[in-house]
């Protein structure tokens, strides 16, 4: 079905023809100037009949360019029939660590060596493309803590928000605690039972105004289950390039409010940890539907650039013919 988001923009319609029939600004007329060429207008009358022609071309496609734009502003889109979504699922957050240690090749998969965030963002991608009847959210921190998707049903984009994140969007520091408590308040609206955070992380808190452990706290009182994964191929040891994984912290976390602590200490253990994950006990929701939506608007203002391009085009071979029969007439 062909719905408009601003059908107000048609109201736009008539401008062209209102700005048509405003009076011209006056103007004083000359004294008469008498043409003694009257065989050459003649000869040229012919010529006057097919730029007359042209010219209400000319009118019609601009009328069409005009209505094509106005249909653009008006924000066209085709909305498909309702889908009716599972009423059973959870409400996931993923929370994903992208300071700058996470830029180590410590991953191993084959016989090639990756980086952290390669290893997370292949398969956190993989873990939000199979959610079905899924509410998935993505936040993701370094030195500050961001929302990239709220909780939606759409887990394609989020899945390619996933995969388009880059290392320095948020900073080079560590702020758990901050991604703690921005999760916190995206899913307390939501269903008690079904609120979830998957935080995955590869050092220590080194950049939260908000202290980890309180954070926690705040999470069990507001029913939101943490799973803790700490990554890194070194856990437990002082890595002079990437810092050392708190797993006494995350382990806390977890404990604090329900939730698990997992070790990734190479792709294939992150992958069984989300397979673990992906096995939580779904949660009754209430039913909803859902209507997909595309976008038509670049097709309007695609045609519009057409239709304009062949006003000038005709404009230009007009001109060239006019000059050219105006010179074999002289």
């Amino acid at each position: 079905m062909l719905n408009f988001l601003w059908p107000w923009a048609f109201a736009l319609m008539p401008l062209p023809l209102l700005m048509r029939l405003l009076p011209p600004a006056s103007e004083s007329l000359g004294a008469a100037i008498r043409a003694p060429f009257t065989a050459r207008w003649q000869r040229l009358e012919g010529q006057g009949k097919l730029s007359a022609n042209v010219n209400s071309a000319r009118v019609f496609a601009l009328f069409i360019a005009w209505t094509l734009v106005v249909t653009a502003i008006a924000r066209p889109q085709w909305v498909g029939e309702p889908i009716e979504l599972p009423n059973t699922g959870r409400d996931l957050m993923l929370s994903l660590d992208l300071s700058g240690s996470m830029q180590i090749r410590d991953m191993q998969v084959g016989n090639r060596t990756i980086s952290r965030v390669e290893a997370v963002k292949a398969i956190a991608s993989d873990f939000t493309e199979r959610r079905v009847g899924d509410r998935v959210g993505l936040i993701l921190f370094g030195s500050k803590a961001y929302v990239q998707a709220p909780l939606t049903f759409d887990t394609t984009t989020v899945t390619q928000f996933i995969r388009e994140a880059q290392l320095g969007f948020a900073g080079e520091d560590t702020a758990i605690g901050d991604s703690l408590g921005l999760a916190i308040k995206r899913l307390r609206d939501r269903p008690a039972a079904s609120r979830v955070l998957i935080l995955l992380t590869d050092g220590q808190d080194t950049a939260s105004s908000v202290d980890p452990m309180e954070a926690a706290a705040l999470a069990a009182q507001q029913s939101v289950k943490v799973y803790t994964i700490g990554i890194s191929r070194n856990l437990g040891t002082n890595n002079a390039r990437g810092g050392e994984v708190d797993e006494a912290l995350l382990r806390a976390i977890a404990e604090a409010t329900g939730g698990e602590y997992f070790r990734a200490r190479d792709p294939r253990e992150l992958q069984a940890i989300y397979s673990i994950i992906d096995q939580l006990e779904p949660v009754e929701q209430d039913a909803s539907t859902f209507r997909p939506r595309r976008a038509l608007s670049y097709w309007a203002m695609l045609g519009a650039l057409l239709m304009g391009s062949m006003v000038l085009l005709t404009g230009g071979i007009v001109s060239r013919l006019t000059s050219t029969q105006g010179v074999t007439a002289g």
